[in-house]
């Protein structure tokens, strides 16, 4: 089963410090499992796209104006939500921010 890690900033998180990002660890403890993952511009590169009716209209900015927001993503394939689970834990955001785990829901035929 494939699952996204949304990878989100928390306010609530421990501080971040350069010498606690393991991501390199993390990065070789994952291995193969981990199918694709990367960082994404702040949010005020973010643009929103809506379509009412005939018009496009295209806003700055994320979607939800909170303090919190989406840093990022890794795809991981795991045996189930359990494994998955365990891989975002030792994700170093799930200290600094958190770690949203939803499984992919394939389109069918």
């Amino acid at each position: 089963m494939r699952y996204m890690l949304l990878i989100c900033t928390d306010p609530t998180g421990e501080p971040y410090t350069p010498e606690g990002d393991t991501i390199e660890t993390w990065l070789a403890e994952t291995g193969s499992a981990r199918l694709h993952g990367d960082r994404l511009r702040p949010v005020s590169d973010a643009r929103t796209v809506r379509v009412r009716g005939s018009e496009t209209l295209v806003t700055d900015g994320p979607f939800a104006e909170t303090a919190e927001h989406i840093a990022g993503y890794d795809v991981v394939e795991s045996e189930s939500l359990d494994d998955a689970l365990r891989i975002a834990a030792g994700h170093p955001m799930a200290r600094f921010g958190r770690v949203e785990v939803r499984p992919f829901w394939p389109f069918e035929g």
